[in-house]
């Protein structure tokens, strides 16, 4: 499909799709998966390098370091301090079965869902990656747009693999925490009731106590499970998670380049950044790293996460696992610029997880997310389905389409405004 707007360019959306789908394709078969801070996941930065640097006015692979392990390497701590209490409350010990079960909500908590590098100092290091390319307006700079997208492939996730993603929530990751949270609940009860030795409840005849411990027993097992939840070892293929949000950032600079299409007063900036499956760290590093140049001029940050699922394309209203806001203005304006392409776009919640979008809102830069992914999720999420032959290049072909307007739309009237 080719395509014109005000800026005067022809935009030639369907060969940049064809171009993204055989790059990622080449990616994940020569390359291969690529696990945060991995030679692999450097490869492939490298790779997209060599195309950005035609695109663009410069580039530059930045290194930061991280503990890949951290983010999700306090599983079995919490596995063993929740089953653990489960057992301690029975015999006689409530008050230390509550702080075990605080010790494991912690690291579940401000690791795992508010992405704080809370436990990494405990895990090796590694060096990790982000690549940039920057394409100057024809004018004076006077604002920036970046899009970003992450290079790397996350760790699978067995369960999911095993019973695709909605049912392994349902089945295994919710029953868990239930189990945890119901321990948590029969050791205050013990506290206050005053009944320190469960196994003298019973003949107290206090039953409920009781029914409390077998039900805590019944969700052990699914905790057990938690421990399986992510290999240690074997990364995925990654391609529409998150080749695909790299390659539209890199289609969209490419088309307007061959249309021969300047922005009058708006740099773009295209970032693979690496380790967004370890916690958004690379991100994060380029966030912190950058802060005073992105605030020096107006700056918008969309996060390119997973064009798949069409159906489901969305922009992202909230993010960090429910709270974090994103920036109004960030997020109408992908959501005008859609409804200029002919795509009513809804707003959207990552109520488990982030993308590299949370990063840069943190730190007080305008952003939001963009993506096309099933929020159950899909079968493929994080697992070795994610591989080329399940892309689906129209989801691909659209999200390029609508980054085009987004970039043409932000420098001629920057973001929206509430009335």
């Amino acid at each position: 499909m080719k395509i014109a707007n005000e800026y005067g360019g022809v935009y030639d959306i369907k060969s940049n799709t064809d171009f993204a789908v055989k790059q990622i394709t080449d990616i994940c078969d020569n390359i291969g998966p690529r696990k945060p801070g991995s030679p692999e996941e450097l490869k492939s930065q490298k790779f997209m390098e060599e195309q950005l640097k035609p695109i663009s006015d410069k580039t530059e692979i930045e290194d930061f370091t991280l503990h890949r392990q951290g983010f999700m390497g306090f599983i079995p701590f919490t596995v063993c301090m929740g089953v653990g209490a489960t057992f301690v409350n029975w015999f006689g010990k409530p008050l230390i079965a509550f702080i075990m079960c605080i010790l494991a909500f912690v690291p579940l908590i401000l690791e795992f869902l508010m992405y704080k590098e809370f436990d990494d100092f405990l895990f090796p290091k590694q060096t990790s990656h982000n690549l940039i390319a920057t394409k100057a307006p024809k004018g004076e700079t006077k604002q920036r747009i970046v899009m970003v997208g992450h290079a790397d492939s996350q760790f699978e996730w067995p369960i999911n693999l095993l019973l695709g993603g909605l049912k392994a929530k349902l089945c295994v990751e919710v029953p868990a925490v239930v189990g945890l949270v119901i321990t948590t609940i029969f050791s205050l009860i013990c506290i206050f009731a005053g009944h320190g030795a469960a196994a003298n409840t019973i003949t107290s005849a206090r039953w409920f106590f009781v029914l409390f411990f077998v039900i805590g027993c019944i969700f052990v097992p699914f905790e057990v499970s938690f421990i399986f939840f992510q290999s240690w070892t074997k990364s995925v293929p990654g391609a529409s998670d998150n080749l695909s949000g790299c390659y539209v950032g890199i289609g969209t600079l490419k088309a307007m380049q061959e249309a021969g299409v300047d922005l009058n007063q708006t740099e773009i900036r295209v970032i693979c950044s690496g380790s967004e499956e370890a916690g958004l760290r690379g991100a994060k590093a380029y966030a912190r790293r950058h802060e005073k140049e992105l605030k020096d001029i107006p700056t918008v940050v969309i996060g390119l996460d997973t064009f798949r699922d069409l159906e489901d394309m969305a922009v992202y209203d909230r993010d960090l696992s429910g709270t974090l806001q994103h920036d109004w203005g960030a997020k109408h304006l992908v959501k005008n610029a859609a409804a200029n392409c002919g795509y009513d776009l809804k707003f959207e919640s990552i109520y488990i997880g982030a993308c590299d979008a949370a990063a840069f809102e943190q730190q007080g830069i305008p952003s939001t997310g963009f993506a096309a992914m099933d929020p159950a999720p899909a079968d493929y999420y994080h697992t070795r389905n994610d591989n080329p032959e399940n892309l689906r290049p129209e989801a691909i072909e659209a999200a390029i389409e609508i980054m085009i307007e987004t970039c043409c739309m932000y420098d001629k009237e920057g973001l929206p405004k509430k009335d």
